[in-house]
């Protein structure tokens, strides 16, 4: 029988950004149980693979030692348009990441990779293009942006924000926008520095249709303030949601829900939301090999649907 351990998911997290920083190799993390390794935020699983999508390109990038890819996504609807995605190749981090983190309290998880849930988040907005259709978007916390260019590229939005906390996150997004620009007709795409814990400017209070975010229920101290978030952005007048695609990961995903409804506003989860993304879900819960790691409660985004 596995052992458990008490280390917290804080420690371990940082433990293991520590070998990334030091290049360890992946053996050096042999000495963690599988059950404390899992009770970190990370990608479990090769993801769902409903935007497929593969590097066209990689350089060095001349801010860091890291090699930077586009990403080409091929979308899967008529015509089958294509979405360029700057990001990492290394799952690895430097000096600078631990400074950007330390000086703007956020995460370095949005320089990871692209996150399973984004990939499931990108899937439905691009089948549900109606619901968007000459709103005003934004999505949070989101990393490289795939879901937010998706949006912007597909559902005839009036405008898209593409936000995130880590200023170095938001210098891809920029990058990819301007790759995408041909792509967007005349939805108005911006990307924006956003800190969940900080006062949300005036020019964009309570102006959004609609607010989607992907697994940005992880990490418990930022709970209350991505409530307040979402209750200052969504417009007052006339129907406005947010819709969120987050695994249950613990009860991180409940007890962000209860900051929800702290902040007065009210929520609906849906478990099996779309034929595809639950087709794959299922392959993978009966022993599908192509993900032997997978965990539903892990590794499945329910989604989330919150109104004031």
């Amino acid at each position: 029988m596995e052992a458990k351990t008490n280390t917290k998911p804080s420690s371990l997290r940082w433990a293991i950004l520590r070998q990334a920083l030091l290049r360890k190799t992946r053996e050096s993390l042999d000495n963690q149980s599988p059950s404390a390794i899992k009770s970190i935020s990370r990608k479990t699983h090769q993801g769902f693979n409903l935007i497929p999508g593969q590097g066209v390109e990689d350089h060095v990038n001349e801010e860091s030692n890291f090699r930077d890819v586009c990403m080409c996504y091929t979308l899967p609807v008529d015509g089958s348009p294509k979405i360029f995605v700057k990001q990492r190749v290394n799952n690895g981090a430097d000096l600078s990441d631990f400074e950007v983190s330390d000086r703007y309290n956020v995460d370095n998880t949005g320089l990871v990779c692209q996150w399973p849930s984004e990939d499931v988040l990108a899937y439905f907005c691009l089948s549900h293009a109606d619901m968007f259709r000459s709103k005003r978007v934004i999505e949070l916390g989101s990393g490289y942006g795939l879901a937010g260019l998706v949006i912007a590229a597909t559902t005839e939005a009036s405008e898209v924000v593409i936000s995130d906390g880590n200023p170095v996150v938001v210098d891809y997004i920029q990058h990819s926008i301007e790759d995408n620009s041909k792509a967007f007709g005349n939805t108005k795409v911006k990307a924006l520095a956003l800190h969940w814990d900080e006062e949300v400017t005036y020019n964009i209070s309570n102006t959004f249709d609609v607010i989607v975010a992907s697994d940005c229920t992880f990490f418990k101290e930022f709970h209350n303030a991505l409530a307040c978030t979402v209750k200052l952005l969504l417009k007052n007048d006339g129907h406005s949601e947010a819709i969120f695609f987050c695994p249950k990961r613990g009860d991180s995903l409940d007890k962000f829900l209860e900051k929800i409804e702290e902040n007065g506003l009210h929520f609906s989860i849906t478990e099996n939301y779309d034929s595809e993304v639950w087709k794959r879900h299922q392959g993978f819960m009966t022993g599908d090999d192509t993900c032997p790691s997978y965990d539903k409660h892990h590794c499945y985004p329910l989604m989330v649907r919150i109104t004031l």
